[in-house]
């Protein structure tokens, strides 16, 4: 769609106009929804690809205005009410987690296409119902795990996938860092409320459990515990750790967010051979047969914005050749059920066997 509808407001000049009618030419249209720190991550990221035009819809006026401020918005919007009459090529959903889906169908039913960051909801309600909506519009889809895009992990993947080292039979992965540190409000954000996506599973595991789908295959069977353990002024788990049959493969993920070392490390053991990746120096590791040596493969990163702008150039590459994104929304929602039954195991205390999405 090349008109944008007068809902919304362009920024021309320092000052904030009516949009009557805005054309653009050989580039994508783009709406983040939700101003938040990954919302600007997402503004930021989109526009450094310079492939695309940026709007927001935010409605903290305040927020919206830093922001319309701080980068050459297209256009802005207080509500989802002000988006009746547009619809943008690309919406990127970055909300609190329990109002992606309904957000999600809105959208995709006005045809645009989604990226929607993780995780894809707090419950796997109306999700076929996106998925079916996606499917018979055939919109792109698919949910922001930036660790697909990171240029060591795919590789890896891609060794892996070609069997080179035979099945995997078991994955470890261990993670932490100091979580206060890099979201100082995290008191005050979604992080505290686990209806909005909060606490250490659905915020910080979700990536893990992501990533063994992605190296290893399906969850079939986990049992997991977690527990509120260190960071204060919340009551929720920053902590947890889950054990896991997936195909032939065990797996074990280990997590916290008060550890000081910002770090994260997963080991797959295959029929003859294995091979490392560890995110806090930016390589993968492999070693051929039962007595080789580590052999590293360093794929140093500028800074975190470099993974996101990654992420933004390869949805948008999937949009042009309609293709699936590094995540589809598929294989989120996979990892959104595998999500909730490490929360039923937890609570329950017992093994669980997450509803299989295909």
């Amino acid at each position: 769609m090349d008109e944008w509808s007068n809902a919304g407001r362009l920024r021309r000049r320092g000052r904030i106009s009516i949009v009557k009618e805005m054309r653009v030419s050989k580039t994508h249209q783009v709406l983040v929804i939700g101003g938040g720190s990954i919302g600007e991550r997402h503004v930021r990221s989109f526009l450094a690809t310079r492939r695309c035009t940026v709007a927001v819809c935010e409605p903290n006026e305040l927020r919206l205005r830093q922001l319309a401020d701080r980068y050459d918005l297209a256009a802005d919007f207080k509500s989802t009410d002000e988006l009746t009459d547009y619809v943008p090529d690309i919406s990127v959903i970055a909300t609190p987690a329990d109002l992606h889906v309904d957000q999600a169908i809105a959208l995709a039913r006005r045809g645009s296409h989604l990226l929607i960051e993780k995780p894809l909801s707090t419950s796997l309600e109306r999700v076929a119902e996106l998925l079916d909506i996606v499917k018979s519009q055939d919109l792109i889809a698919g949910v922001a795990y930036v660790y697909r895009v990171h240029p060591a992990l795919t590789a890896m993947a891609a060794e892996l996938a070609s069997q080179r080292w035979g099945t995997p039979k078991q994955f470890i992965i261990v993670g932490g860092q100091h979580f206060p540190t890099y979201r100082p409000q995290y008191r005050e954000i979604y992080y505290n409320n686990p209806a909005q996506g909060g606490g250490a599973v659905q915020d910080a595991l979700t990536h893990l459990l992501d990533c063994g789908r992605w190296l290893v295959g399906p969850i079939t069977r986990l049992c997991a515990d977690a527990e509120h353990l260190a960071l204060p002024g919340v009551e929720v788990e920053d902590a947890a750790a889950v054990l896991t049959r997936q195909g032939e493969a065990l797996g074990c993920y280990v997590l916290n967010q008060f550890q000081g070392a910002d770090e994260l490390t997963m080991t797959v053991v295959c029929e003859r051979g294995m091979c490392r990746f560890e995110n806090h120096l930016s390589r993968w590791q492999w070693i051929d047969g039962v007595a080789g040596s580590w052999h590293d493969v360093p794929t140093p990163l500028r800074n975190r914005d470099d993974l996101y702008q990654r992420q933004a150039e390869a949805f948008l590459d999937a949009v042009e050749r309609h293709v699936d994104p590094p995540c589809s929304l598929v294989e989120g929602a996979s990892t959104l059920a595998a999500c909730q039954a490490v929360l039923d195991s937890w609570r329950e205390q017992r093994w669980v066997e997450p509803i299989q999405i295909t």
